[in-house]
């Protein structure tokens, strides 16, 4: 996929349609300590950072992977990295270009809108000195969006008033975007020039947090995250591997233990429309959390673990709120995740060579700003990230510093998290279920199964419990899931005995199965074996039936295994006191 931009941007440069490329995009994997440009997928399994780097010749455009929570440094080292090789690719794009001739090198020629410099002066008159009245209100997002709202009603007044309803009829659209765009370009210069946010916080000031876990009794985990006008409800609900999701995609199938869902009802940002499927910011928004989340879940837990995240309120940073509720919940949960993870959104506004980095974007912040930086991760690093800049430049020490900014952030966020519960707790729920899971020989996987799942399904039924038996690695994997400890190991304990190999020189409780004249066979931890009539006493026994009846328990040694047959030899004697040797005595 990394060379789908390529591909793309060099179509583009050979063709004539005006392009401000060319780009190319590349993914960067760390790998043993170095950095390697489009590793290989056997590669990527071992690589404790991975990302994707877009880029111009001259520029970063786009920033988007997961690390094994990873430095600043090393995350900025890699994108220097990628955009190396992105170079290299542009030359050859230009070079190509050149080789096709005047088809790519001259390129079609657009009509541009001439502008109502009379029309835009109206707007700026009558509006600019309101908008600016607005913006350095500090007020709520529903407050200011009323009140914008308000200025353009007023606009369209005036000019009905001043220019007549024919005028207002065919020259609103065009009033309307220049209202938009001088809303844009004097909160943009009002943030630069007066250090004044929307909501009047500082650059680097991150908004008010609350927190609370074990929201919904009912769930296996559960948090709710709010940051200003933006609030996360998250639920956790833990399963056996039967619940893992299978991903069918064009390159390869395979299951997927981590599941994490998010939602974004139209209430949470004040408005009545109905539910459909997911869409690119349901599915985007999921990506990133779970990418976030991913990398502090224990590899080896044996639970199918499921998040969903439902955004309550949204004002910016939904995704970022549903990383941290995510993270509470799973702690609330008592999933031992190795360290507690937060995450950013950092925004940029720039004019030239004033920059103003800030942190914990409003929605407002993130549509007239130059860069929407999300980062996530622990107080050891970052675990993943997704950065889009919006405009042609920007610096690598500026890169750096949001970087920075978005560290003191997180370490904040982490700090009030931690206020509801730092660190897992040490049991499920109640109500959640219990899994064990642990090894069997795989010879005896089908005895634990059964003909036609018999013995398994006779177990479930019985216990309430749900099993999952599988062959990895040479061994027989066995995992027992339910809500209730006891059936919990009484499914466990009978599997146990049907895997069960008895050693030679051990005594087991053994119970009289059938009665012959050669001796009775006897069934001990699921198994079976004969005690021959010479084993049973020191004294000549004439008549089994007088001595053993059916049902009959016996304590039995087990003396020898026949290397062919894999038959039991039990002795019951060798439990008992010798009358010869007393004589001798």
């Amino acid at each position: 996929d990394a060379y789908t931009a390529l591909a793309a941007s060099t179509a583009l440069s050979v063709s004539d349609i005006p392009f401000a490329g060319p780009i190319s995009e590349v993914r960067v994997g760390k790998i043993d300590g170095e950095y390697i440009i489009n590793p290989s997928k056997s590669a990527l399994e071992k690589a404790t950072l991975e990302i994707i780097v877009a880029a111009t010749k001259e520029n970063v455009m786009m920033v988007e992977g997961e690390a094994n929570e990873c430095s600043e440094e090393e995350l900025i080292e890699a994108i220097k990295v990628g955009h190396e090789a992105i170079k290299v690719q542009c030359d050859a794009q230009l070079a190509l270009a050149q080789l096709v001739g005047e088809k790519a090198t001259v390129k079609r020629e657009l009509e541009e809108v001439e502008e109502d410099k009379e029309l835009k002066a109206y707007v700026e008159e009558k509006t600019k000195d309101k908008i600016l009245e607005i913006a350095r209100g500090a007020l709520d997002k529903l407050t200011r969006k009323n009140g914008f709202k308000k200025i353009a009603e007023e606009l369209e007044e005036s000019l009905l008033e001043d220019k007549g309803e024919e005028y207002v009829e065919e020259n609103m659209g065009t009033a309307k975007e220049y209202f938009g765009k001088l809303k844009k370009e004097t909160i943009r210069a009002m943030v630069l020039e007066e250090k004044i946010r929307l909501d009047g916080r500082k650059f680097d000031e991150v908004r008010p947090i609350w927190t609370e876990v074990d929201y919904l009794p009912s769930a296996h985990g559960s948090a709710i995250f709010n940051r200003g006008e933006t609030q996360a409800l998250t639920s956790l609900t833990l399963g056996s591997k039967l619940d893992q999701k299978m991903i069918d995609n064009a390159l390869e199938n395979y299951y997927e233990k981590f599941i994490l869902h998010y939602n974004f009802p139209a209430l949470s940002v004040g408005e009545v429309k109905p539910m459909r499927g997911p869409g690119r910011r349901e599915v985007g928004h999921a990506n990133l959390a779970a990418r976030s989340l991913k990398q502090v879940i224990p590899s080896d837990t044996p639970y199918t673990i499921r998040l969903v995240s439902d955004i309550l309120e949204s004002n910016g940073s939904s995704s970022m709120a549903t990383v941290c509720a995510g993270s509470l919940a799973l702690m609330d949960g008592g999933i031992k995740i190795s360290s507690p993870v937060s995450g950013i959104a950092m925004g940029m506004i720039s004019e030239g060579d004033n920059h103003a980095v800030l942190s914990d974007i409003l929605g407002d912040e993130d549509a007239l700003g130059d860069m929407d930086f999300k980062v996530t991760g622990t107080t050891n690093g970052i675990t993943a990230c997704q950065m889009d800049i919006k405009i042609d430049g920007l610096p690598y020490s500026t890169l750096e510093k949001a970087l920075i900014q978005a560290k003191e952030g997180r370490l904040h966020i982490l700090n009030e998290m931690s206020k509801s519960l730092a660190s897992s707790r040490e049991d499920f729920k109640p109500h959640a279920p219990r899994i064990v899971e642990f090894k069997i020989d795989k010879s005896y996987i089908g005895a634990v199964i059964g003909p036609g799942g018999k013995i398994i399904q006779e177990l479930q039924a019985r216990t309430g419990t749900v099993i999952n038996i599988e062959e990895i690695d040479d061994k027989g994997v066995v995992s027992i899931a339910s809500s209730d400890k006891a059936s919990l190991m009484e499914a466990k304990n009978a599997i146990d005995d049907i895997a069960f190999e008895p050693q030679v020189g051990d005594v087991y409780d053994a119970v009289v199965a059938s009665v012959q004249t050669y001796g009775v066979f006897v069934d001990f931890k699921q198994k079976s074996g004969l005690l021959h009539v010479s084993e049973i006493s020191h004294s000549r026994i004439n008549d089994v039936s007088e001595v053993f009846k059916v049902g009959d328990p016996v304590k039995v040694k087990l003396v020898g295994i026949d290397p062919k047959s894999g038959k039991y030899r039990l002795s019951r004697k060798v439990l008992l006191p010798n009358p010869r040797e007393k004589v001798a005595e």
